[in-house]
């Protein structure tokens, strides 16, 4: 499992105690009224991690090659989405106990962007200079 999937599994429990906190003392209209009513039938006001569009998480959504170069740029990719999607709840949200937390994670996506981004350079820096199209050459069979 690559780092990024680690991390998202505590991003994950973090946005579900959000939820989590929004939703438990939900009434049956309020229930209702919000369009919640099929998911409390199959979960109650448990947790279950789902995108916004209902698509339920899996690992499928982790991604890892076991080539340092591709999973750098995997990880790279998973930082980007995963501040745009907090950039985008932040468009939606003012309620200050959903904020602090999304912008703390938002901020954190950014810094770790910046350190995979540090890593894929030392990474491809440290390649043969033949090497241009960036191979990982300890995959490469030797003659």
């Amino acid at each position: 499992m690559s780092s990024v999937g680690v991390e998202e599994l505590g991003h994950l429990e973090m946005i579900g105690a959000i939820v989590y906190q929004l939703t438990r003392n939900l009434s049956k209209e309020d229930i209702r009224k919000a369009g919640f009513d099929a998911y409390f039938v199959d979960h109650t006001t448990g947790v279950y991690p789902t995108a916004a569009s209902g698509f339920p998480y899996t690992a499928a959504s982790m991604q890892s090659k076991g080539d340092v170069i591709a999973d750098l740029h995997e990880d790279l990719a998973a930082e980007q989405k995963a501040r745009v999607t907090y950039d985008n709840i932040l468009n939606l949200v003012d309620d200050p106990d959903v904020r602090e937390p999304i912008k703390f994670l938002r901020e954190r996506e950014i810094v770790h962007y910046q350190r995979f981004g540090e890593a894929l350079r030392r990474t491809t820096d440290r390649l043969d200079s033949k090497n241009f199209y960036a191979f990982n050459p300890s995959f490469i069979p030797k003659k």
